[in-house]
């Protein structure tokens, strides 16, 4: 009885793997597509300081997650970390990242910076790799040490030939990469992770908030419905796509995550040029083609690396 029943849960198994993976394919391409097209949403608060919208977006988001975090009945997660003293630290320390990392994205889309944006993402996975060399001791290969090259040379080459360095990039790649580090030390799950980040930040936005209104500011835009629910649906469109992200990240190969991060600066790199109609000299252009090769360099090398690894084996 058990021998015939053997071969009919193979294919049960094959078929709920296949599930998985479609389910962790499209909440990826989703949460990415959502990360790319995210700052034309950022338009509909057009007029709003970038200070307070992300002020806003650290409120509303403190509520979507949580109220995801009740539905799910993950709260419990939450109430644990709490208790910990050094999850607290690092997440104070990864939210202070975070709402940096928004506010100049924000504020980049507010002033028609996105190709700046745009370079900033594509440029994070190769910070991702310095800071692997620098904190964490890793050893470059030479694949990775000729695309830390080229993304050397595409950033000085706008520093020179351009007279200004690429600072917006600069700042959302650095800021973005440490705050993915800091979440790397901290072993708590990314949407509780979230939650406490925003709660944490909650009383520093709150406060701003209170000052501002004391001193004859404006807070809530009740004359503009339409600006009101743009403010309160940047709660919803920070936590949706990480909800999504983090769907994905548990049933796709890491290789695959990879290549699916790049379809957000992608999208933005087009939005940039088409939507905002941002001009594309011949320098940026040719940064932009030194970043395209490292990725693709770093890319090759890491299947050939994972390809090799089961021959050694």
């Amino acid at each position: 009885m058990a021998d015939s029943a053997a071969p009919d849960a193979a294919p049960d198994v094959a078929s709920t793997a296949q599930a998985e993976f479609r389910l962790g394919l499209t909440a990826g391409i989703s949460a990415y597509l959502l990360w790319g097209f995210l700052p034309l949403y950022y338009t509909l608060t057009d007029g709003v300081p970038a200070y307070m919208v992300v002020a806003h977006r650290i409120i509303w988001s403190v509520l979507s997650v949580g109220l995801f975090l009740v539905i799910v009945r993950r709260m419990g997660e939450v109430k644990a970390i709490l208790k910990s003293r050094k999850p607290l630290t690092l997440l104070f320390l990864s939210a202070a990242l975070i709402s940096v990392n928004w506010l100049v994205f924000i504020w980049a889309i507010e002033v028609g910076r996105v190709l700046e944006v745009s370079f900033g993402y594509f440029i994070n996975p190769l910070v991702n790799i310095v800071i692997g060399l620098v904190l964490l001791g890793e050893k470059l290969t030479r694949a990775q040490t000729i695309a830390a090259g080229l993304t050397v040379v595409a950033i000085a080459s706008q520093g020179i030939l351009l007279g200004s360095l690429p600072w917006v990039s600069l700042v959302l790649a650095f800021s973005f990469a440490a705050y993915g580090y800091v979440r790397k030390m901290t072993p708590v799950g990314a949407t509780p992770g979230l939650f406490i980040e925003t709660l944490l930040m909650t009383p520093f936005s709150l406060g701003f908030m209170i000052w501002l209104a004391s001193h004859g500011g404006t807070v809530l835009p009740t004359g503009d419905p339409g600006l009101l629910v743009a403010l309160l649906g940047t709660g919803i469109v920070t936590a949706l796509p990480l909800i999504l992200f983090a769907t994905s990240a548990r049933r796709l190969p890491l290789s695959l995550v990879g290549f699916l991060q790049y379809i957000a600066p992608s999208i933005q790199f087009l939005l940039a040029i088409s939507y905002w109609g941002e001009p594309l000299s011949t320098v940026k252009l040719a940064s932009f083609v030194l970043i395209w090769i490292s990725l693709a360099i770093v890319s090759v090398d890491a299947i050939r690396r994972r390809e090799r690894r089961p021959a050694r084996a």
